[in-house]
């Protein structure tokens, strides 16, 4: 199977799902990549794969080397001089982290033009790409969250959650623009910091030694779930401890837990993936305290698709890829145009 990596974007994270690209072209071990790179003017250009290097976008040889691309009904194609030529692939998957990928954009277009995708649809990037969104969401569902409250720019900065607290702006991942705050004296300069990138922020309790487990997974004919991981923990992942980790493809250890709270984690993910996410591979970060699953965030396009959490990452693929969501087919047929005109007399 071909399938068209679709990465890059205008957004904050557009390096690091570059990187999620090149990791994940040596995680496809049987389908074949066809690389999509989208700049940060949202210009499209298929990619050589022997051309998939950092180096290369950012010495931006993709301008001269790059064939550029038009998004068209059915797929891409680029155009010559002797007519526009399609680009040959089965299904696009979306590997745009944050902003175009994760909010919705690149899903609405990917719908709009009839183009097979592998990702989050429309309203599950909105319910997933915004923080207080996903809390809501997760409320919603009986899933407990962190004690929190949101901090509009421009408004009052006093909080009643007790030190120590994460801020978090609330449309941003890769731990871009987060701080961990001890007390009240550092909490202009974090807020400064986290308001550079949104105008929303999320504040919430920081809890000392509170346990982290990652479940990934998707729903094809039967639920393909991943391995539970315990990301090896430190005070909080920073942005260059998560650009490292989004270039992982290497194999890890499943945490060691009981298999009751492995099911209770499993089926927090089912609900919270079942229907909304259909069709995307997803990866959810829980917290654990006293037995207890918390939500902690939904990684909607995970960095290289959390390839190195199954055993077969193809197969996941190849799963999804065949038991897409079909947009309901609406018939316009002018009944109620032709109704009124027969009425006045003018059909």
């Amino acid at each position: 199977m071909k399938i068209a990596i679709i990465f890059g974007g205008s957004s904050f994270e557009h390096e690091i799902s570059i990187v999620s690209a090149i990791t994940l072209k040596g995680g496809l071990k049987k389908h074949t990549p066809v690389f999509i790179f989208v700049d940060s003017s949202r210009n499209f250009y298929l990619i050589e794969s022997g051309n998939m290097k950092s180096k290369f976008f950012s010495s931006k040889d993709y301008l001269k080397k790059g064939k550029k691309l038009n998004l068209v009904k059915g797929g891409f194609e680029a155009p010559g001089m002797f007519g526009a030529k399609k680009v040959d692939f089965d299904v696009a998957l979306n590997l745009i982290h944050g902003r175009d990928g994760e909010d919705g954009k690149m899903a609405a277009l990917l719908e709009f033009f009839g183009v097979k995708y592998i990702s989050p649809r429309v309203e599950a990037s909105v319910l997933s790409y915004n923080k207080l969104y996903t809390k809501l969401l997760a409320e919603s569902l009986n899933i407990k969250t962190i004690p929190y409250e949101v901090l509009n720019r421009g408004e009052s900065r006093e909080i009643t959650l007790d030190f120590p607290v994460i801020i978090k702006p609330v449309r941003l991942g890769s731990s871009i623009g987060v701080s961990v705050v001890k007390s009240k004296e550092e909490l202009d300069y974090a807020l400064d910091v986290a308001f550079e990138f949104d105008d929303q922020v999320l504040v919430e309790s920081f809890i000392e030694g509170i346990k982290e487990y990652n479940q990934a997974g998707a729903l094809g004919k039967d639920w393909i779930l991943s391995i539970i991981e315990e990301p090896q923990k430190e005070e909080f992942l920073d942005f260059d401890k998560k650009y490292m980790d989004f270039a992982r493809d290497s194999r890890v250890s499943e945490a060691n837990i009981s298999e009751e709270l492995k099911e209770k984690i499993r089926n927090s993910f089912k609900k919270i993936y079942d229907p909304l996410f259909r069709g995307a591979v997803i990866r959810c970060d829980f917290f654990v305290l006293e037995n207890e699953v918390y939500l902690n965030e939904i990684n909607p396009i995970p960095g290289s698709m959390a390839n190195y959490l199954f055993d077969d990452f193809d197969k996941v693929l190849s799963e999804v890829a065949t038991n897409l969501p079909k947009e309901k087919k609406i018939k316009i047929d002018y009944l109620y145009i032709n109704s009124i005109q027969k009425a006045k007399g003018k059909a």
